[in-house]
C-alpha cells in the first residue's frame, strides 16, 4: 500500500493532503448539502479551501470587468459606441451568470468571463462591417454552434484536424494583436501618415512625432512595468492591482499637472465625482439583433461565425483539459469529470455573452490560480461567481480607469499568451512556417482572421508539397477552400458583379 509520500506532486492539493484518483470515493462521511453536492470531501479539499480558491480566482480575473469595456469601446460601422458603464454591467452580469452554472452544473473549479480573443475579434473584425446589436447576434450563433459542435461529438473530429502547433499559433497571434491593440490605445503607439510615394515613410511611429509625449503615456508605461514586476514576484491578482495602482497613478496626475478630459482622449478619466455604488445599468441587456446581417454577404457571416468558434472554443477546451490534470481530477485518459457538461456551459457562454451585450464568455486560464490556492470543486466557481456579482453594483469605480491604464494589461494578456511558443517544433519548417505565417499576419493585418487563414492555407499546400496528401484531412481542405475564398473575396466579387 503506497503512503502520501509515494504521491506525486499533482496528486496533492496544498496543505499536505492526498488528492484521492479521480473516481476513487472517500470513506469520510458527507456532513453537509454542500459537501455531498459538490463533492468536497470526496475530493479531498475543504470548505475553507473551495471559499479561498475561489476568492483567488476572482482577485485573478476580475480586471475583465475593466478591461473587456476598453476593448469593445471602438465605433461599430454606424459609428456608434458602446457605453461604458452598461458595458461593465453587462461584463460583470455574464461572468456571474455563467460562472455560478458551471460550478452548479459541472461541478469543476472552472470560472467564465468575456474572452479576450472573442472581444477582439467583435470589435476589430465584426464591428467594422455591422452594427453592434449584428455583432452580439454572431455571438449568439457562434455559442450555438459551439453547443452543437460539444453535443454531437464533432469537437473531437476538430480537435484532429487542425494540428495542434496551429493552435498554439493562434494564441500566440491574438497575443500579439492583443498587444499592438493596448500600444495603440495608450498612445504609446500611433499611426504615421504617409506619401504612397515615400518609400521611407512608416505605417506606424512612437507616440506622436516619433516620440513619447503626455502623461497618460507616462501612466501606461508604469502601470505596465509594475504589473510586470508583480507578476515576477508571484503576486496574486497582479494585474488587477496594476490596474488600482496606475488608476490611482493617473488620479495624482490628473490633479496635480491640472488635466483635462480631452488629455485623456475623452474617455474614462481617473477623477471622482459621485458615488461609489449605483444600481447596475442593464441596458444593453437583449439588444441582439439579425436584422441587416445578410446584407454583409453570406461568405463575411460565414467567415466571422468561424473565426469566433476558433477564438472561442479551442483555448476553452485546452484550459479544461490543463485545469482538470492540474487539480488532480482527470482520469488515467486524461478526461475530466464533468467535461461534456462543461463544454456545453461554455458554449452556452457565447449566448450569454451576446444576450447580455457582453461578448462571448468563455473559461478563464486565471481559473489555475484558484486550483492552485487548493480549488477542488465547483464550490469555488459559486464564490468566484458571487464576487463577479457584487461588481454589478461597483460601476462608477470603473469610470475612473482610464483607457490608457486599462490598456497596460492588453500588453500584459498579450505577453501571457505567447507563452505557447514553448509547444513548437521551431526547427521543423513544416511546422514553424505555417506557425509564423499565423502568429505575424494577425498584427501586422490587423485581423485575426487573416492570420487563421495563412495558417491553415500554408499547412494544406506544405503537406502536400511533401506528398503527405492524406495528412491535413478532408477538415482541413475544406477549411482551405474557404479561407481561399476568402482571400480571393474582393476579386470574385467583381468577377461575379461583371458576369
Amino acid at each position: 500500500m503506497s503512503s502520501a509520500h509515494d504521491k506525486s506532486p499533482s496528486d496533492r492539493v496544498p496543505g499536505g493532503s492526498p488528492e484521492p484518483a479521480s473516481g476513487v470515493r472517500s470513506r469520510r462521511p458527507s456532513t453537509s448539502w454542500a459537501d455531498r453536492h459538490f463533492r468536497i470531501t470526496e475530493r479531498g479539499s475543504t470548505l475553507g479551501r473551495e471559499v479561498r480558491g475561489g476568492v483567488t480566482t476572482f482577485m485573478a480575473m476580475v480586471y475583465i470587468v475593466l478591461l473587456n469595456p476598453v476593448i469593445l469601446s471602438v465605433p461599430d460601422v454606424a459609428g456608434h459606441r458602446l457605453d461604458n458603464g452598461e458595458l461593465v454591467t453587462a461584463t460583470a452580469f455574464a461572468a456571474a451568470t455563467t460562472t455560478l452554472v458551471m460550478g452548479l452544473v459541472a461541478n469543476v473549479p472552472l470560472a467564465l468571463a468575456a474572452g479576450l480573443s472573442v472581444s477582439a475579434v467583435l470589435a476589430f473584425q465584426v464591428a467594422p462591417v455591422m452594427s453592434w446589436g449584428n455583432a452580439m447576434a454572431m455571438c449568439v450563433v457562434y455559442g450555438l454552434v459551439i453547443v452543437v459542435l460539444v453535443v454531437t461529438g464533432l469537437r473531437e473530429a476538430i480537435m484532429r484536424a487542425i494540428p495542434a502547433a496551429l493552435k498554439h499559433a493562434i494564441t500566440m497571434g491574438i497575443g500579439l494583436f492583443v498587444c499592438l491593440i493596448g500600444l495603440v490605445q495608450s498612445g504609446f503607439v500611433s499611426s504615421m501618415p504617409s506619401d504612397p510615394g515615400d518609400v521611407g515613410s512608416k505605417p506606424i511611429q512612437l507616440g506622436t512625432r516619433e516620440m513619447l509625449t503626455g502623461w497618460p503615456v507616462l501612466c501606461f508605461s508604469v502601470t505596465v512595468l509594475l504589473i510586470f514586476a508583480l507578476q515576477v514576484r508571484a503576486v496574486p491578482g497582479a494585474i488587477l492591482l496594476g490596474i488600482v495602482g496606475g488608476t490611482l497613478l493617473a488620479a495624482v496626475v490628473h490633479q496635480a499637472a491640472g488635466l483635462t478630459g480631452r488629455d485623456w482622449g475623452g474617455l474614462n478619466v481617473p477623477e471622482f465625482t459621485g458615488s461609489v455604488v449605483s444600481a447596475p445599468d442593464f441596458g444593453l441587456f437583449g439588444e441582439v439583433s439579425f436584422d441587416g446581417i445578410a446584407d454583409v454577404g453570406a461568405v463575411t457571416v460565414g467567415v466571422i461565425v468561424f473565426t469566433l468558434v476558433l477564438a472561442g472554443f479551442f483555448d476553452a477546451m485546452g484550459t479544461i483539459i490543463g485545469i482538470g490534470q492540474q487539480a488532480g481530477l482527470a482520469d488515467r485518459d486524461g478526461k475530466l469529470p464533468g467535461l461534456s457538461r462543461a463544454l456545453v456551459v461554455d458554449g452556452a457562454g457565447g449566448v450569454v455573452g451576446g444576450v447580455a451585450g457582453a461578448s462571448g464568455q468563455t473559461v478563464f486560464v486565471e481559473s489555475t490560480a484558484g486550483v492552485g490556492d487548493g480549488a477542488r470543486t465547483g464550490l469555488a466557481s459559486l464564490v468566484t461567481g458571487l464576487g463577479f456579482t457584487l461588481c454589478l453594483f461597483f460601476t462608477p469605480l470603473a469610470r475612473l480607469i482610464p483607457t490608457q491604464v486599462a490598456a497596460a494589461a492588453l500588453v500584459v494578456i498579450g505577453a501571457m499568451m505567447l507563452s505557447n511558443a514553448r509547444h513548437v517544433d521551431w526547427a521543423d519548417s513544416a511546422v514553424s512556417i505555417p506557425v509564423f505565417l499565423t502568429v505575424v499576419l494577425m498584427p501586422f493585418t490587423y485581423s485575426i482572421t487573416a492570420g487563421i487563414a495563412a495558417g491553415v492555407i500554408s499547412h494544406v499546400v506544405i503537406q502536400l508539397v511533401r506528398g503527405r496528401f492524406r495528412d491535413p484531412g478532408w477538415l482541413m481542405y475544406t477549411l482551405a477552400l474557404i479561407f481561399l475564398a476568402y482571400f480571393a473575396l474582393s476579386p470574385l466579387q467583381s468577377w461575379l458583379g461583371a458576369a
